[in-house]
């Protein structure tokens, strides 16, 4: 009996174990408890506890009780996304600083502000070939506050940036936060952060600079468009699969307002330039109607406008507001873009439209030039083509890659420089 009170009382770093109810009184007294250690008791994982153990040491009953009642950890699955789970860094591939530009490009930058009186000038050569996605590109985007800086999406899941004029280093961050496929992508003007969108049914905040997924905005359909509020980069509105506009707020992670119609896939969403209206494209297709395919919302009050804008039996993949002129414009499967007034009743415009490209099913987008002088559009037949906003005559085409050529954007500072991509993974700089 006493060699059995000072095994229990000598333990190496257990708790001495409660007293019995009944002591036989000719029992010599335990020995004094030993002073508990400055620090608590450790709670590390059982598993590890019993990792570390010595061969042949003692167990007591409180660590054969924790190690029955603590449940074993279970397997982690690949497939099930924990919503709090933060995506790891992206790995640093370049650098994002604006060193390394050509001198010409460098001085234009910093001495010329956004002279929206000087007329966009086409481009005439390929300036910089971005290589690095392997299936097709969806769309592109510079950024408003680092001008030097490009983003892309693709179907590879991938979502690049590049240094565009960093000759040795032009792919600066690669992010795969998705796991899927990412439809669209867009700069915030608040510092470097992109907001990408995708089949995974989630658009995703991302901090460049840091390499980190930001917020993880989750929904019950495929995004396929994201736009930020021109007023206010705290509200960006998205589209998905199932018909669904949500106008969502980056600082709760939640839903604003939602705007419900019954629509088909969205295609597109656009802000009038005031932010008081939007206007969505969908496909509505499978009903057989043209009726809801362009409708103008406005967005404090939730209800639509017009829903009788566009009565062709074309989709429109793509829709661009004028950035002076009260009119906006639409992509058309027919092969051609076509001309509303942004007033009420939204009429289209049947003497005059943009055709000379092609776009036979492919989501061709199309935008205008900082003055806008120039409407740009891409083409099936992987043409860029340029137009004359205000005759829609066409200027000029160049003819840039083999398959169809998605997305083409003008340069936010620069007058002269485009960035593009197409169907092949390819995305370029023409300047």
């Amino acid at each position: 009996m006493d060699l059995l009170c000072k095994a229990y009382s000598n333990a190496s770093d257990d708790e001495p174990e409660s007293e019995p109810e009944t002591r036989p009184k000719h029992l010599p007294l335990r020995p004094a408890k030993r002073l508990k250690p400055e620090y608590p008791f450790p709670t590390v994982d059982i598993q590890k506890r019993e990792e570390a153990l010595v061969p042949g040491r003692y167990i007591s009953k409180r660590e054969r009780a924790l190690s029955v009642s603590v449940p074993q950890a279970a397997e982690p699955n690949p497939n099930h996304q924990d919503p709090h789970f933060i995506t790891p860094p992206a790995p640093v591939l370049g650098s994002i600083s604006d060193l390394g530009k050509p001198p010409g490009v460098l001085s234009s930058m910093q001495h010329k502000q956004k002279d929206l009186t000087q007329l966009s000038q086409i481009p005439v050569k390929l300036s910089v070939a971005l290589r690095g996605h392997t299936k097709a590109v969806n769309a592109v985007h510079w950024s408003p506050t680092h001008a030097h800086l490009l983003a892309s999406s693709g179907m590879d899941q991938a979502i690049c940036i590049w240094n565009v004029w960093r000759r040795d280093q032009e792919k600066a961050r690669v992010f795969r936060s998705h796991n899927a496929a990412v439809k669209d992508v867009k700069w915030s003007k608040q510092g470097l952060f992109v907001l990408s969108c995708g089949y995974d049914c989630s658009s995703r905040l991302i901090d460049v600079e840091k390499g980190l997924e930001t917020q993880n905005f989750k929904e019950d359909q495929v995004v396929g468009v994201i736009k930020f509020h021109p007023d206010n980069s705290n509200l960006f509105l998205s589209g998905g699969s199932k018909g669904r506009l949500r106008l969502w707020d980056v600082r709760t992670g939640k839903v604003v307002h939602e705007y419900v119609r019954g629509l088909g896939p969205i295609l597109d969403v656009e802000f009038t330039t005031d932010g008081k209206q939007f206007v969505s494209s969908s496909d509505v297709s499978g009903g057989n109607v043209s009726e809801n395919s362009i409708i103008v919302w406005d967005i404090s009050r939730q209800v639509p406008l017009s829903n009788q804008v566009y009565a062709e039996a074309y989709t429109c993949p793509c829709v661009r507001y004028h950035p002076f002129d009260p009119y906006f414009v639409a992509q058309s499967n027919g092969n051609y873009i076509a001309i509303f007034s942004s007033r009420l009743p939204f009429k289209l415009d049947k003497y005059k439209r943009y055709e000379s490209h092609g776009v036979s099913g492919f989501p061709v987008k199309c935008n205008f030039s900082l003055d806008g002088e120039k409407l740009v559009s891409g083409s099936s037949d992987g043409s860029i083509y340029f137009y004359n906003s205000r005759s829609s005559v066409l200027v000029k085409k160049i003819e840039a890659y083999e398959q169809a050529c998605v997305d083409v954007v003008f340069h936010p500072i620069l007058p002269n420089v485009i960035a593009s991509c197409s169907w092949n993974g390819d995305v370029s700089v023409f300047e």
